[in-house]
């Protein structure tokens, strides 16, 4: 009885790279939860499906301190894909892993030496400025960490818009703007008519709760004062 041997297909390892946000408790670790529990309000769905990681350098924490804050996380419906900022003793079994090496996103900082070119060939200078020329609908996210965005049309309820550098929105903002996301305090937002769901600038944010109501439709400028975002008229 002959038999045909079938040669086995060698298994497939691909890269991905994914934006992971990163989280970072401070103390006091209840007034922490607060906050989230409040942008969690004003922005609904944001953290579903996103890379999360936990970075716990800001706070001091026992094991079972972070497996209470773990299920703390957990009980909001908010993922974590790694633990950074604590000693490898500190983590039990069936905690996320540790995770080693994690940097903020900048687009200037360059991951590897660069490659030596031909000659002839020109190098090819990198984008650091994304401009869309459509409105950003309800439900779409743009995430863009080289550098500005700029939205000729609006942001819509429920759409975002996540910049490196600085957001300039030529129509309304109705949904969320979040500009210095690679770690940039000087970014800034502008829009012509701000009704946002959230305003953020390197990880300092207002909701609509926050912002004076004279400053509601009208066209704006955001912009981070040390710890504190300033939002001013433009009219």
């Amino acid at each position: 009885m002959n038999s045909v041997a079938h040669a086995r297909q060698p298994m497939r390892f691909r890269g991905r790279s994914f934006i992971a946000f990163a989280l970072t408790p401070e103390p006091p670790i209840a007034n922490w939860l607060a906050e989230l529990d409040n942008w969690r309000r004003n922005s609904p769905g944001f953290f579903a499906g996103r890379p999360l990681v936990l970075d716990l350098s800001a706070v001091t924490l026992s094991s079972h301190a972070i497996a209470h804050l773990l299920q703390e996380l957990t009980a909001r419906e908010i993922g974590i894909l790694g633990i950074e900022g604590v000693e490898p003793s500190q983590l039990e079994p069936g905690m996320p892993p540790l995770l080693k090496g994690g940097r903020a996103t900048n687009a200037d900082e360059p991951d590897a030496p660069p490659r030596r070119r031909p000659a002839a060939e020109a190098p090819r200078p990198e984008t650091t400025s994304l401009l869309l020329d459509d409105p950003v609908r309800s439900g779409q996210s743009v995430i863009f960490l080289g550098g500005d965005v700029t939205v000729i049309g609006s942001i819509g309820s429920g759409a975002e818009v996540v910049a490196g550098g600085s957001i300039h929105v030529y129509g309304a903002i109705r949904g969320r703007a979040m500009a210095g996301a690679s770690g940039n305090p000087r970014a800034r937002i502008f829009c012509r008519k701000a009704e946002p769901e959230l305003l953020a600038i390197d990880g300092y944010y207002r909701t609509s709760e926050d912002i004076d109501n004279s400053l509601l439709g009208r066209p704006i400028q955001a912009r981070l004062e040390g710890n504190d975002m300033k939002i001013t008229a433009l009219d």
